[in-house]
């Protein structure tokens, strides 16, 4: 995810400049700071390690959205309201073309990123999966709700894919609501 405030943002853009041009264990801490031009006590007042300063830090979700999800909202329908939630939060986060590129870059060439983001992902995946199975109960086991969240990541990397190939054609969360409405109406 991308960071929200400025100097978290140009710490977590340099971070990804300097894995991608040394390979995550090519720098350290001391060189992002320099890169940035901040103390070393302010980059980490702003990320809490090397890996989060590239990756971005964990972030909480919405609160009001996680209420209004759990509470059957905001249409009733599961699928789409899966939906309007990861629109919310990509509407909330925008990255650029540029930023994307060079994201996706670094994670099919450094294994050490591309390791630690599907361990966060995996995370991710298994608290959502809790609360999908929370908010329909015996009607979505852990299971089945960890299932319905892969889709969701398939359908996420299928819109990166359609933003890269036609940036004009709307954002990364128009993609995306475009695919995962036309996979729910499927079903």
């Amino acid at each position: 995810m991308r960071p929200a405030n400025g100097a978290a943002a140009a710490i977590h853009r340099a971070a990804l400049e300097m894995t991608d041009e040394f390979g995550f264990d090519g720098w350290t801490m001391d060189h992002l700071a320099d890169r940035v031009g901040v103390s070393r006590r302010t980059l980490f007042n702003h990320v809490p390690s090397k890996m989060d300063a590239v990756l971005g830090p964990e972030q909480e979700p919405d609160p009001e959205l996680l209420e209004t999800f759990l509470g059957g909202g905001p249409t009733g329908h599961v699928g789409r309201d899966l939906g309007a939630l990861v629109r919310t939060v990509l509407d909330a986060e925008p990255i650029d073309h540029d930023e994307l590129v060079l994201v996706r870059h670094v994670l099919t060439t450094d294994k050490h990123v591309l390791d630690a983001a599907r361990t966060r992902f995996k995370q991710i995946v298994v608290q959502l999966a809790e609360l999908i199975s929370e908010r329909d109960g015996d009607q979505m086991t852990p299971e089945l709700a960890g299932v319905v969240l892969h889709l969701v990541i398939v359908v996420f990397n299928a819109s990166l894919d359609a933003y890269l190939a036609n940036p004009s054609a709307g954002t990364v969360a128009d993609h995306f609501t475009r695919i995962f409405d036309d996979l729910v109406d499927l079903f």
